[in-house]
């Protein structure tokens, strides 16, 4: 009985965590935060930690770490933008700059399972390497895109077009949530991540693939990353290699938030993605408080070190 009350409040509690913060905000910011086109923000911002942290939630999930997301997200938008600039239609340069950001998944990959070092170090690394790419590929400027439908991936529906209710990024971030749970769910390979995180010596004897598995989830955990971001990009409209700065730290923290444990072996793409939102709206919140820039990330680094002292306290708890 004291078990099944310690698993319903695992689950419930990223949702009061998140009613928390809108009840506070909207208590301090009532006519500006507790708004229906403020929502909209908060939900076109959400669209993009969401997305990466999506693929985040597979790599936490496996024990592992990626500090890179960030960086790709700004190799992505330079990506895109540079390939319209040159006259590639919109659905190429998308999937160029998807397919940029698998390569960086696929060096993450290969340096964890074949040369041996770990998580943190590899992606340490890109994250200077893959944003200096960046800033090399813009020339360290912005790039102009011409405008596509890219471009109204994530901005406000107009009149005619209100009937979709979110705009076109929100339902592919939607779409991807219901794919990834259901492979988490449902699919052996989400089956093997877990196996993977929770204990990687036992799924090694029981004939789990380390290596392919682990080169999958980072393929996945990049690419999910680059997409975000092509959803930035058409949130910006341009290529910007400054952009992301920091994203990783909030990522990060929408899938810890959301009852992933850095321990490996626990999480779920529901909770990350109310993880997301709780992220978004601190941030939404604190901006409407006129917060400064270094006051908020202090807000958000004890959001991080909290989340963190939870999920130890529980693990302790459940041992």
């Amino acid at each position: 009985m004291k078990e099944n009350i310690s698993q319903i409040i695992k689950r419930l509690g990223p949702i009061f965590g998140l009613l928390a913060v809108v009840i506070l905000f909207s208590a301090l910011r009532p006519a500006t935060f507790a708004t229906l086109d403020n929502l909209q923000i908060i939900l076109l911002q959400t669209a993009v930690v969401g997305t990466a942290a999506l693929g985040m939630t597979f790599v936490i999930i496996s024990g592992g770490i990626d500090l890179s997301v960030g960086s790709v997200v700004a190799l992505s938008t330079v990506t895109t933008a540079t390939l319209l600039a040159r006259g590639w239609p919109p659905p190429a340069a998308a999937l160029g700059a998807i397919a940029a950001g698998l390569l960086v998944g696929l060096f993450i990959g290969t340096m964890v399972t074949k040369a041996g070092l770990t998580p943190f170090i590899t992606t340490l690394g890109l994250w200077g390497a893959v944003r200096g790419l960046a800033k090399g590929l813009a020339n360290e400027q912005t790039v102009i895109a011409p405008d596509t439908w890219l471009n109204g991936l994530l901005t406000s529906l107009p009149d005619d077009r209100k009937w979709m209710l979110f705009p076109p990024g929100i339902w592919i971030l939607l779409v991807l949530a219901i794919i990834m749970a259901s492979v988490l769910r449902y699919a052996i390979w989400g089956r093997h991540v877990f196996a993977v995180g929770s204990n990687e010596l036992t799924a090694r004897l029981c004939g789990i693939s380390i290596v392919r598995t682990k080169l999958g989830i980072y393929l996945l955990g990049s690419g999910m990353a680059a997409t975000a971001g092509v959803l930035q990009f058409s949130y910006l409209t341009v290529g910007d290699p400054t952009t992301g700065t920091g994203m990783e730290l909030d990522v990060i923290a929408a899938v810890v938030i959301g009852g992933a444990s850095l321990a490996g072996g626990e999480g779920s793409i529901l909770g990350s993605l109310i993880g997301a939102l709780i992220m978004t709206c601190v941030a939404n919140g604190c901006t409407k408080m006129e917060f400064p820039n270094w006051a908020q990330e202090i807000v958000t680094g004890g959001i991080i070190i909290t989340a963190v002292l939870i999920d130890r306290f529980r693990r302790k708890g459940i041992s």
